[in-house]
């Protein structure tokens, strides 16, 4: 007979803590003989804060936070380990009807089109007065900060000199753009669809536009306590891959809309979880189109935790001067991502898993099978811009991104 465990994660109310409340509230977790309690948070840092003095065991967090915390970019802070992602995919970068309008007139037509965009709103900026447009993101060392400077340096526009980037509580973008305070973000949902349907907004692209197949949330777990809790850390890991079973099920969308939308949760209206939860995304006040990766919580390995994930995040880490590139810096990077702990854990499940740890993020253009312990498909992966990042050349990708 197993031993039963208590856990207590935090999360904060977006669609890709899906994995999490689905877990709890399907059964998942008490199948494991988990005990698991889910604590809301407004703010990343309080995820993380919490996380470091032991109020909880495990948090749904951003996926370059737990690298961050690791390379003492942030206090207080605990060792991290990352065993599982949560998803792929789940952002969009969405501006206000202004913006838009203008970046329309400049060509811009199709949100999933993110190279159109972009030179859309190069146009635009190239043609503005001096002042520079303001744009939101969640936190420094995440993803949305990251893909959104890499979408607009993709663009040929420069994120410190021609944007001005803000942090802002996810919650408060809509009404942050409505007042004119900002305009665009980039965000996840439900937070997108609540600019467009409550604030009036536009969504401009989306991340998986930007970078197919891409993390957005991981399982951040607190170092210590993974360490000497490894059965307890097991157990969770397979109830989140059950829960990401259930997730993926078209049958069971409108009820995970519903489920997410509660009070407990999110929060909000089921109106605004269930377009990107079926993947008909509001895109404008009066346009849907379908993006069938917009969120992904179990196909193409999405909760696999990629060494190249963790070290393409660190790339972005140097080349926007928020840590210096060392040898002793990437190996924490990529060690604090951890599919052997991953693989251990699901062994049991009989699961397919991929039989590497680390991709060429971007080579891949179309579905692929791929060797691994059982049937999986991988891809598409590209960047927008159409490069490619060789894990295993992470010198030269520093390199060349300083010299674009």
């Amino acid at each position: 007979m197993r031993n039963r465990y208590d856990i207590t994660a935090g999360f904060v109310p977006l669609l890709d803590s899906a994995l999490l409340v689905v877990a709890k509230e399907k059964g998942f977790a008490e199948t494991q003989q988990l005990g698991l309690t889910l604590v809301r948070e407004r703010s990343w840092a309080t995820i993380r804060d919490r996380l470091a003095v032991g109020h909880f065991e495990v948090a749904h967090i951003l996926a370059p936070m737990p690298i961050a915390c690791n390379l003492g970019l942030m206090a207080p802070a605990p060792r991290m380990i990352v065993p599982m992602a949560l998803g792929l995919g789940g952002n969009a970068v969405t501006v206000s009807s202004a913006l838009w309008r203008d970046m329309a007139d400049h060509g811009a037509a199709d949100p999933l089109d993110a190279r159109l965009s972009g030179a859309a709103l190069k146009s635009v900026i190239s043609r503005r007065a001096g002042d520079r447009l303001r744009f939101g993101i969640v936190h420094p060392y995440s993803g949305h900060n990251y893909e959104l400077r890499y979408w607009l340096s993709g663009s040929g526009i420069d994120p410190d000199r021609e944007i001005e980037i803000v942090t802002l509580p996810p919650q408060d973008m809509g009404d942050a753009l409505k007042a004119g305070a900002i305009e665009g973000y980039c965000v996840g949902e439900p937070w997108n669809t609540f600019g467009v349907l409550e604030r009036g907004a536009q969504i401009a692209t989306v991340k998986a536009a930007i970078w197919k197949s891409s993390p957005e949330k991981v399982l951040g777990v607190n170092g210590r306590w993974g360490d000497s809790h490894p059965e307890a850390l097991s157990a969770l890991l397979r109830a989140l891959y059950n829960a990401s079973l259930w997730c993926a099920d078209t049958a069971n969308h409108e009820e995970l809309a519903v489920l997410l939308s509660g009070p407990a949760y999110i929060d909000r209206p089921v109106e605004l979880l269930r377009p990107s939860v079926t993947g008909a995304l509001r895109t404008g006040r009066h346009a849907t189109q379908t993006v069938e990766d917009f969120f992904v919580p179990h196909a193409k390995a999405a909760t696999f935790p990629w060494k190249s994930h963790a070290l393409w995040f660190y790339t972005q880490m140097v080349r926007w001067g928020h840590v210096d590139h060392t040898a002793m810096h990437q190996t924490v990077a990529g060690n604090t991502y951890r599919p052997d702990i991953y693989r251990r854990a699901l062994k049991s499940l009989g699961v397919a898993m991929p039989a590497a740890s680390s991709k060429v993020e971007g080579a891949l253009q179309v579905e692929t099978p791929v060797g691994s312990s059982g049937t999986l498909t991988l891809g598409p992966d590209g960047f927008f811009d159409g490069k490619i990042f060789d894990p295993d050349r992470v010198d030269e990708y520093i390199a060349a991104q300083k010299q674009a």
